[in-house]
């Protein structure tokens, strides 16, 4: 039985530290983000497919899964 995916993360800022919990979106990769802090937008780190993979706590759903990202 596989483990279950999770479905939200948390992205902090790296210009402020704001925190904010998300929901992932399950069937696309999300390449911007605006800090609800600072404004600030904020892009996927080179290497990483989507600003949950790069700011997150938990990876995006396909990288959870093992399948790589969109």
């Amino acid at each position: 039985m596989s483990e279950a995916i999770e479905a939200f993360s948390t992205l902090t800022c790296p210009k402020c530290g704001h925190a904010e919990k998300e929901h992932m979106p399950t069937d696309a990769c999300q390449f911007f983000y605006e800090c609800r802090g600072c404004g600030e937008l904020l892009r996927p780190l080179t290497g990483d497919c989507c600003v949950y993979c790069s700011y997150g706590d938990v990876k995006c759903p396909p990288i959870q899964e093992g399948n790589g990202c969109c």
